[in-house]
Protein backbone atom coordinates (compact mmCIF):
# COMPACT_ATOMS: atom_id res chain seq x y z
CA UNK A 1 0.00 0.00 0.00
CA UNK A 2 1.47 3.30 -1.12
CA UNK A 3 1.32 6.39 1.01
CA UNK A 4 -0.19 9.40 -0.65
CA UNK A 5 2.21 12.23 -1.39
CA UNK A 6 1.66 15.25 0.86
CA UNK A 7 -0.04 18.16 -0.76
CA UNK A 8 1.67 21.50 -1.15
CA UNK A 9 -0.86 23.11 1.18
CA UNK A 10 -0.20 20.50 3.87
CA UNK A 11 3.55 20.99 3.63
CA UNK A 12 3.22 24.76 3.83
CA UNK A 13 0.88 24.46 6.81
CA UNK A 14 3.29 22.15 8.63
CA UNK A 15 6.27 24.41 7.96
CA UNK A 16 4.36 27.49 9.13
CA UNK A 17 3.23 25.69 12.30
CA UNK A 18 6.78 24.59 13.12
CA UNK A 19 8.11 28.07 12.40
CA UNK A 20 5.43 29.68 14.56
CA UNK A 21 6.23 27.31 17.45
CA UNK A 22 9.94 28.02 17.08
CA UNK A 23 9.37 31.77 17.09
CA UNK A 24 7.09 31.47 20.11
CA UNK A 25 9.66 29.43 22.05
CA UNK A 26 12.43 31.84 21.07
CA UNK A 27 10.43 34.88 22.23
CA UNK A 28 9.49 33.07 25.44
CA UNK A 29 13.16 32.38 26.10
CA UNK A 30 14.08 36.01 25.46
CA UNK A 31 11.46 37.32 27.92
CA UNK A 32 11.95 34.53 30.47
CA UNK A 33 12.96 37.04 33.15
CA UNK A 34 9.74 38.99 32.64
CA UNK A 35 7.68 35.79 32.76
CA UNK A 36 9.42 34.79 35.98
CA UNK A 37 8.73 38.17 37.59
CA UNK A 38 5.07 38.07 36.53
CA UNK A 39 4.70 34.55 37.93
CA UNK A 40 6.24 35.55 41.26
CA UNK A 41 4.02 38.62 41.36
CA UNK A 42 0.94 36.48 40.73
CA UNK A 43 1.71 34.14 43.64
CA UNK A 44 2.54 37.07 45.89
CA UNK A 45 -0.74 38.78 44.97
CA UNK A 46 -2.74 35.59 45.59
CA UNK A 47 -1.15 35.32 49.03
CA UNK A 48 -1.88 38.96 49.92
CA UNK A 49 -5.41 39.10 48.54
CA UNK A 50 -7.15 37.32 51.47
CA UNK A 51 -5.35 39.58 53.96
CA UNK A 52 -6.21 42.73 52.02
CA UNK A 53 -9.83 41.60 51.56
CA UNK A 54 -10.21 40.98 55.29
CA UNK A 55 -8.79 44.40 56.15
CA UNK A 56 -10.83 46.07 53.41
CA UNK A 57 -14.05 44.67 54.89
CA UNK A 58 -13.22 45.86 58.40
CA UNK A 59 -11.19 49.05 57.95
CA UNK A 60 -12.72 52.03 56.14
CA UNK A 61 -10.47 53.62 53.58
CA UNK A 62 -9.15 53.25 50.04
CA UNK A 63 -8.07 49.75 49.07
CA UNK A 64 -4.80 51.12 47.67
CA UNK A 65 -3.91 52.60 51.07
CA UNK A 66 -4.59 49.25 52.76
CA UNK A 67 -2.27 47.48 50.30
CA UNK A 68 0.48 50.02 50.92
CA UNK A 69 0.07 49.54 54.68
CA UNK A 70 0.48 45.77 54.29
CA UNK A 71 3.59 46.39 52.18
CA UNK A 72 5.10 48.63 54.84
CA UNK A 73 4.44 46.03 57.55
CA UNK A 74 6.01 43.23 55.47
CA UNK A 75 9.11 45.24 54.54
CA UNK A 76 9.58 46.38 58.14
CA UNK A 77 9.27 42.80 59.38
CA UNK A 78 11.90 41.54 56.93
CA UNK A 79 14.27 44.37 57.86
CA UNK A 80 13.77 43.69 61.58
CA UNK A 81 14.47 39.97 61.17
CA UNK A 82 17.65 40.70 59.21
CA UNK A 83 18.78 43.19 61.85
CA UNK A 84 18.19 40.68 64.66
CA UNK A 85 19.52 37.53 63.00
CA UNK A 86 22.69 38.73 61.23
CA UNK A 87 24.80 40.05 64.15
CA UNK A 88 23.77 37.26 66.50
CA UNK A 89 24.79 34.55 64.03
CA UNK A 90 28.21 36.16 63.63
CA UNK A 91 28.65 36.22 67.42
CA UNK A 92 27.53 32.58 67.59
CA UNK A 93 30.24 31.56 65.10
CA UNK A 94 32.89 33.44 67.08
CA UNK A 95 31.69 31.76 70.27
CA UNK A 96 31.98 28.30 68.72
CA UNK A 97 35.50 29.08 67.52
CA UNK A 98 36.50 30.36 70.98
CA UNK A 99 35.09 27.37 72.87
CA UNK A 100 36.30 24.68 70.44
CA UNK A 101 39.25 23.53 72.65
CA UNK A 102 36.95 23.05 75.64
CA UNK A 103 34.48 21.01 73.55
CA UNK A 104 37.34 18.83 72.30
CA UNK A 105 38.52 18.24 75.85
CA UNK A 106 34.99 17.28 76.93
CA UNK A 107 34.72 14.80 74.07
CA UNK A 108 38.00 13.13 75.07
CA UNK A 109 36.52 12.24 78.46
CA UNK A 110 34.69 9.45 76.65
CA UNK A 111 36.92 6.37 76.43
CA UNK A 112 35.63 5.16 73.07
CA UNK A 113 35.98 8.57 71.47
CA UNK A 114 39.48 8.96 72.98
CA UNK A 115 40.52 5.67 71.40
CA UNK A 116 39.51 6.77 67.90
CA UNK A 117 40.79 10.29 68.51
CA UNK A 118 44.27 8.98 69.33
CA UNK A 119 44.18 6.97 66.12
CA UNK A 120 42.65 9.44 63.66
CA UNK A 121 43.41 12.80 65.37
CA UNK A 122 39.81 14.02 65.22
CA UNK A 123 39.86 16.74 67.87
CA UNK A 124 42.90 18.62 66.47
CA UNK A 125 41.14 18.82 63.11
CA UNK A 126 37.91 19.99 64.73
CA UNK A 127 39.70 22.67 66.74
CA UNK A 128 41.65 23.83 63.70
CA UNK A 129 38.52 24.06 61.55
CA UNK A 130 36.60 25.84 64.31
CA UNK A 131 39.33 28.46 64.62
CA UNK A 132 39.08 29.03 60.88
CA UNK A 133 35.34 29.82 61.00
CA UNK A 134 35.76 33.59 61.54
CA UNK A 135 38.36 33.67 58.76
CA UNK A 136 35.94 31.87 56.44
CA UNK A 137 33.32 34.51 57.19
CA UNK A 138 35.92 37.14 56.32
CA UNK A 139 36.64 35.45 52.99
CA UNK A 140 32.93 35.71 52.17
CA UNK A 141 33.27 39.49 52.07
CA UNK A 142 34.89 39.22 48.63
CA UNK A 143 31.93 37.48 46.98
CA UNK A 144 29.60 39.82 48.84
CA UNK A 145 31.34 42.78 47.20
CA UNK A 146 30.60 41.21 43.83
CA UNK A 147 27.01 40.65 44.83
CA UNK A 148 26.58 44.33 45.66
CA UNK A 149 27.29 45.14 42.02
CA UNK A 150 24.06 43.31 41.17
CA UNK A 151 22.13 44.97 43.99
CA UNK A 152 20.62 47.57 41.68
CA UNK A 153 19.21 44.87 39.43
CA UNK A 154 17.85 42.95 42.41
CA UNK A 155 16.19 46.05 43.83
CA UNK A 156 14.69 46.75 40.43
CA UNK A 157 13.24 43.23 40.24
CA UNK A 158 11.82 43.47 43.75
CA UNK A 159 10.25 46.82 42.89
CA UNK A 160 8.77 45.31 39.73
CA UNK A 161 7.26 42.39 41.67
CA UNK A 162 5.79 44.72 44.29
CA UNK A 163 4.33 47.02 41.63
CA UNK A 164 2.73 44.21 39.62
CA UNK A 165 1.42 42.56 42.78
CA UNK A 166 -0.02 45.89 43.89
CA UNK A 167 -1.97 46.24 40.63
CA UNK A 168 -3.13 42.61 40.74
CA UNK A 169 -4.44 42.95 44.29
CA UNK A 170 -6.03 46.31 43.50
CA UNK A 171 -7.63 45.45 40.15
CA UNK A 172 -7.29 41.67 40.01
CA UNK A 173 -11.01 40.96 40.01
CA UNK A 174 -11.56 43.36 37.13
CA UNK A 175 -8.85 41.63 35.09
CA UNK A 176 -10.30 38.18 35.85
CA UNK A 177 -13.87 39.22 35.01
CA UNK A 178 -12.69 40.73 31.74
CA UNK A 179 -10.92 37.52 30.79
CA UNK A 180 -13.80 35.29 31.84
CA UNK A 181 -16.24 37.21 29.66
CA UNK A 182 -14.26 36.03 26.64
CA UNK A 183 -14.97 32.35 27.49
CA UNK A 184 -18.67 32.58 26.59
CA UNK A 185 -20.76 29.66 27.83
CA UNK A 186 -17.85 28.24 29.80
CA UNK A 187 -17.57 31.32 32.01
CA UNK A 188 -19.13 29.65 35.03
CA UNK A 189 -16.80 26.65 34.83
CA UNK A 190 -13.65 28.74 34.43
CA UNK A 191 -14.72 31.13 37.17
CA UNK A 192 -14.97 28.23 39.60
CA UNK A 193 -11.60 26.96 38.38
CA UNK A 194 -10.00 30.36 39.05
CA UNK A 195 -11.53 30.44 42.53
CA UNK A 196 -10.23 26.94 43.32
CA UNK A 197 -6.70 27.80 42.19
CA UNK A 198 -6.76 31.07 44.12
CA UNK A 199 -7.96 29.32 47.27
CA UNK A 200 -5.33 26.58 47.04
CA UNK A 201 -2.42 28.94 46.43
CA UNK A 202 -3.51 31.46 49.07
CA UNK A 203 -4.10 28.76 51.71
CA UNK A 204 -0.73 27.19 51.04
CA UNK A 205 1.27 30.42 51.11
CA UNK A 206 -0.48 31.82 54.19
CA UNK A 207 -0.46 28.41 55.86
CA UNK A 208 3.25 27.98 55.22
CA UNK A 209 3.93 31.39 56.75
CA UNK A 210 1.74 30.55 59.76
CA UNK A 211 3.51 27.21 60.31
CA UNK A 212 6.90 28.90 60.07
CA UNK A 213 5.73 31.46 62.62
CA UNK A 214 4.73 28.67 65.00
CA UNK A 215 8.12 27.00 64.48
CA UNK A 216 9.84 30.29 65.26
CA UNK A 217 7.91 30.77 68.50
CA UNK A 218 8.34 27.14 69.61
CA UNK A 219 12.08 27.23 68.90
CA UNK A 220 12.48 30.52 70.77
CA UNK A 221 10.66 29.14 73.84
CA UNK A 222 12.60 25.86 73.94
CA UNK A 223 16.00 27.47 73.43
CA UNK A 224 15.22 30.07 76.08
CA UNK A 225 14.34 27.32 78.56
CA UNK A 226 17.50 25.39 77.70
CA UNK A 227 19.56 28.56 78.09
CA UNK A 228 20.88 28.96 74.55
CA UNK A 229 21.87 32.57 73.79
CA UNK A 230 20.35 34.39 70.81
CA UNK A 231 17.27 32.18 71.08
CA UNK A 232 15.10 34.65 69.15
CA UNK A 233 17.57 34.89 66.28
CA UNK A 234 17.84 31.12 66.03
CA UNK A 235 14.05 30.92 66.14
CA UNK A 236 13.86 33.25 63.12
CA UNK A 237 16.45 31.08 61.38
CA UNK A 238 14.38 27.93 61.95
CA UNK A 239 11.23 29.73 60.78
CA UNK A 240 12.94 30.83 57.56
CA UNK A 241 14.24 27.35 56.76
CA UNK A 242 10.85 25.87 57.64
CA UNK A 243 9.41 27.73 54.64
CA UNK A 244 11.46 25.48 52.32
CA UNK A 245 9.59 22.25 51.56
CA UNK A 246 10.98 18.81 52.38
CA UNK A 247 14.47 19.69 53.66
CA UNK A 248 14.04 23.15 55.19
CA UNK A 249 13.08 22.07 58.70
CA UNK A 250 15.98 19.60 58.83
CA UNK A 251 18.51 22.23 57.73
CA UNK A 252 17.26 24.67 60.35
CA UNK A 253 17.46 21.98 63.03
CA UNK A 254 21.07 21.20 62.08
CA UNK A 255 22.13 24.86 62.36
CA UNK A 256 20.48 25.22 65.75
CA UNK A 257 21.99 21.90 66.86
CA UNK A 258 25.44 23.31 66.13
CA UNK A 259 24.57 26.40 68.15
CA UNK A 260 23.50 24.32 71.17
CA UNK A 261 27.00 22.81 71.28
CA UNK A 262 28.18 26.12 72.75
CA UNK A 263 25.87 25.74 75.76
CA UNK A 264 26.00 22.87 78.24
CA UNK A 265 27.00 20.18 75.76
CA UNK A 266 25.58 17.53 75.41
CA UNK A 267 22.48 18.28 77.54
CA UNK A 268 21.28 21.23 75.46
CA UNK A 269 21.93 19.37 72.21
CA UNK A 270 20.04 16.29 73.37
CA UNK A 271 17.13 18.43 74.53
CA UNK A 272 17.05 20.21 71.14
CA UNK A 273 17.15 16.94 69.16
CA UNK A 274 14.32 15.50 71.26
CA UNK A 275 12.25 18.65 70.77
CA UNK A 276 12.76 18.85 67.00
CA UNK A 277 11.78 15.19 66.55
CA UNK A 278 8.55 15.71 68.49
CA UNK A 279 7.86 19.07 66.83
CA UNK A 280 8.26 17.74 63.29
CA UNK A 281 5.86 14.88 64.00
CA UNK A 282 3.40 17.35 65.54
CA UNK A 283 3.78 19.69 62.57
CA UNK A 284 3.34 16.92 59.98
CA UNK A 285 0.32 15.20 61.52
CA UNK A 286 -1.49 17.98 63.40
CA UNK A 287 -0.50 21.50 62.33
CA UNK A 288 -0.26 21.04 58.55
CA UNK A 289 -3.61 19.21 58.11
CA UNK A 290 -5.27 21.81 60.34
CA UNK A 291 -3.78 24.81 58.50
CA UNK A 292 -3.86 23.55 54.92
CA UNK A 293 -7.14 21.69 55.23
CA UNK A 294 -8.18 19.76 52.13
CA UNK A 295 -7.07 22.40 49.63
CA UNK A 296 -3.71 20.75 48.91
CA UNK A 297 -3.77 17.06 48.11
CA UNK A 298 -0.64 16.86 46.02
CA UNK A 299 0.81 13.44 45.35
CA UNK A 300 4.08 12.92 47.29
CA UNK A 301 6.00 12.03 44.12
CA UNK A 302 4.67 15.15 42.40
CA UNK A 303 5.70 17.19 45.44
CA UNK A 304 9.28 15.91 45.38
CA UNK A 305 9.66 16.33 41.61
CA UNK A 306 8.10 19.81 41.63
CA UNK A 307 10.39 20.98 44.45
CA UNK A 308 13.46 19.64 42.65
CA UNK A 309 12.44 21.28 39.38
CA UNK A 310 11.57 24.56 41.11
CA UNK A 311 14.86 24.61 42.99
CA UNK A 312 16.84 23.94 39.81
CA UNK A 313 15.06 26.79 37.99
CA UNK A 314 14.78 29.49 40.66
CA UNK A 315 16.75 28.23 43.65
CA UNK A 316 15.11 28.68 47.06
CA UNK A 317 12.35 30.81 45.57
CA UNK A 318 11.53 28.05 43.09
CA UNK A 319 11.34 25.50 45.90
CA UNK A 320 8.95 27.78 47.77
CA UNK A 321 6.68 28.20 44.74
CA UNK A 322 6.87 24.59 43.58
CA UNK A 323 4.13 23.07 45.72
CA UNK A 324 1.45 25.76 45.12
CA UNK A 325 2.29 25.60 41.40
CA UNK A 326 1.89 21.83 41.42
CA UNK A 327 -1.40 22.20 43.31
CA UNK A 328 -2.68 24.72 40.76
CA UNK A 329 -1.69 22.49 37.82
CA UNK A 330 -3.32 19.53 39.54
CA UNK A 331 -6.58 21.44 39.97
CA UNK A 332 -6.56 22.47 36.29
CA UNK A 333 -5.85 18.91 35.10
CA UNK A 334 -8.52 17.49 37.38
CA UNK A 335 -11.07 19.94 36.00
CA UNK A 336 -10.04 19.15 32.41
CA UNK A 337 -10.30 15.41 33.00
CA UNK A 338 -13.71 15.67 34.72
CA UNK A 339 -15.17 17.77 31.91
CA UNK A 340 -13.60 15.52 29.29
CA UNK A 341 -15.27 12.47 30.78
CA UNK A 342 -18.62 14.25 31.07
CA UNK A 343 -18.41 15.46 27.46
CA UNK A 344 -17.37 12.10 26.00
CA UNK A 345 -20.83 10.39 26.07
CA UNK A 346 -22.43 13.35 24.35
CA UNK A 347 -20.01 13.17 21.41
CA UNK A 348 -20.66 9.49 20.70
CA UNK A 349 -23.26 8.65 18.00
Amino acid sequence: MRLAAPSLGGVVKTVLTVAACAIFLYLTWRVRVVIRLVGISLFFALALMPVVDALDNRVPGPRALIILTVYVILISSVALIGYVVGPSLAKQVQQIAHDAPRFAADLRHNGTFRHYDNRYHITPKLVRDAHRLPQMLGHLVGPLKEVTVQAAGFIGQVTTVLAISFLLVLHGREYVNLGLKLTGRRERRYRQLVLDVKKAVAEYVLGNIAISGLATIATWIVLTIVGVPYALSLGFLVGFFDLIPLVGATLGAIFVGLATVTVNFPTATIAWVAFIIVWQRFEDYVVQPLVYGKALRVNPIVTIVSVLVGASLLGILGALLAIPTAAAVQIILRDWWANRESATPATRP
